[in-house]
């Protein structure tokens, strides 16, 4: 393995992600992104308070987000390199897909592309760096440039939904 993901869900929601599924992504992200060394990620399944609670604590924004990444530094020489945290809302994502898992699953396996991207150093805070992590998205997960970004029914109001995407 690449890239170990060290998976814990506090969550309610149950069955929305699959891990081996979602291990894969992170190992095809690594090998894209030609990481060298062996390296770990901590991903955080929550539901929207603990989300709101920890968007509040990090970003001073009181209000519950699909997912949050943090970056960890360096460590030691030779350890395992700690890429970061990822927390994934699972009560966003079934709220934006309601009833329908197997959308639900597509959705977390965007949210952690996105969030390891984050982590390796990618954002969004320009049209070019948008459009380079999407065009990412798009080839780490298989999907058109139209569906490597946010464009869920319930996101198209939002500052990440589909009228966001170039």
């Amino acid at each position: 393995l690449m890239v170990r993901l060290g998976m814990r869900s506090e969550s309610t929601r149950k069955q929305l992600y699959r891990r081996d599924d979602l291990q894969r992504l992170a190992n095809r992200i690594a090998e894209g992104e030609s990481l060298r060394d062996a390296c770990e990620v901590s991903v955080l399944f929550v539901d929207d308070e603990q989300m709101r609670a920890i968007n509040r604590a990090y970003r001073k924004i009181n209000k519950p987000t699909d997912v949050l990444s943090f970056e960890q530094p360096d460590g030691p020489a030779g350890e395992t390199r700690l890429l970061g945290d990822i927390v994934i809302s699972l009560e966003t994502v079934e709220q934006r897909w309601p009833g329908e898992p197997a959308k639900m699953r597509d959705e977390v396996r965007l949210l952690l592309c996105h969030g390891m991207l984050h982590l390796l150093g990618y954002d969004h805070d320009t049209a070019q760096a948008r459009k380079q992590m999407i065009a990412l998205q798009a080839r780490y997960l298989g999907r058109t440039l139209d569906a490597a970004w946010f464009a869920s029914p319930r996101a198209l109001k939002g500052p990440r939904g589909k009228t966001d995407a170039p």
